[in-house]
């Protein structure tokens, strides 16, 4: 594991100039005096080039099937000719499969040309199966090298993605919430502000403490908060023990909101109960925002051993569906998705609206 961890960390550049380095040094090891410079310049054609396969592999492959074809007409035969194998594998693994094809043709032929002439005892087919199932091989490990790249790739964006319309999501309901909040608070201490300045200023620190806690979820949605800064400690990743100041804080924006736990919700998943505070949030800013003065709202959460069910209800008048729809109940109904429930939002039988879903953190569960 040692050893690993510490070929992990050599540079690329180590790597690209380990073989070239090792096949020199046998040949300059290896070979006769009287034949040393030939197979050395042989080997330097073959070898050397393989130092820059990463970034030109088609050139490296031109360069080093020249060099081979150059030796097998001076008929010198070179450990080095596996620099062919390593530059069709690099071919492979960054080219298309067309071009691959063509590689693996031109050191097929190449095959074919070193068993004619090196073949001992006049064989042929046993050296020439051999030396094609050495190309086929290189040829296949680059084409999944490729594949491998590109499906990691793949995945790399769609995370990227995933995260992308989480911290929207998330962007969404801070900033549509808050402000909704502090809008509301805003005209309450205007209206008051003759009449009862107490309440005026009551209502002003309100709005400061709404922006605060704006600040601070945004900071902690796009990732830049750490545990160890005041703010993390004032201001607890958002949960169901948060709804009560939630419902509070509804209340002192004008809408009267009634809040009913039932069951224990401590073993429920901290993302599993910011879903739920979010999911309450925005079903209550729309409530905020799309009902006349006067409308009460209720939430219930009932909490069992492997689900959450939220139910918020409002005696707002029956409004349409496209009055409330849009981003907000999208992002509600992508929240609860992510574990395995389906958000129903709409109109009531009896009058105003009401949103209803729930939540399985199970072991079906999918991770929000």
């Amino acid at each position: 594991m040692t050893e690993r961890r510490w070929a992990s960390r050599l540079p690329p550049a180590v790597w690209d100039w380990l073989l070239p380095a090792l096949l020199l040094l046998h040949v300059l090891t290896t070979s006769a005096p009287a034949e040393l410079p030939a197979a050395a310049a042989l080997t330097a054609a073959l070898a050397l080039p393989l130092v820059w396969r990463r970034r030109a592999p088609l050139v490296v492959f031109g360069a080093v099937a020249t060099a081979a074809f150059v030796q097998w007409l001076v008929d010198v035969q070179l450990p080095a000719d596996i620099a062919l194998l390593v530059a069709l594998y690099a071919v492979a693994a960054k080219s298309s499969r067309r071009v691959t094809l063509v590689a693996v043709t031109v050191v097929e032929i190449g095959a074919v040309l070193a068993c004619l002439r090196w073949a001992t005892d006049g064989a042929f087919v046993t050296p020439f199966a051999a030396l094609s199932a050495t190309v086929v091989a290189a040829a296949v490990l680059g084409v999944n090298d490729r594949s491998t790249r590109a499906y990691l790739g793949a995945v790399r964006e769609r995370a990227v993605a995933e995260e992308r319309a989480r911290i929207t999501r998330e962007m969404h309901d801070i900033v549509t919430h808050n402000l909704s909040v502090m809008v509301a608070l805003t005209d309450a201490a205007v209206y008051a502000q003759h009449r009862s300045p107490d309440k005026a200023t009551e209502a002003m620190l309100q709005v400061s403490e709404t922006g605060r806690q704006a600040l601070t979820d945004m900071r902690r949605s796009l990732g830049v908060l750490r545990t160890d800064e005041p703010d993390a400690a004032l201001h607890p990743l958002p949960g169901i023990a948060q709804l009560e100041a939630l419902a509070g804080q509804m209340c002192a924006a004008g809408l009267p909101t009634g809040l009913a736990i039932d069951g224990d919700h401590t073993h429920v998943p901290a993302t599993a109960q910011l879903t739920v505070y979010r999911l309450v949030q925005e079903a209550l800013t729309n409530t905020l925002k799309h009902t006349p003065t006067g409308t009460r709202a209720k939430v219930r959460v009932e909490c069992t051993a492997e689900t959450v069910t939220v139910d918020v209800t409002d005696t707002g008048p029956p409004t349409s569906p496209a009055t409330r729809s849009g981003h907000g109940i999208t992002g509600m109904r992508e929240r609860a998705a992510g574990y395995g429930g389906t958000l129903l939002a709409g109109p009531r039988p009896g009058g105003g609206w009401g949103v209803h879903t729930r939540l399985d953190f199970g072991g079906t569960a999918v991770s929000a």
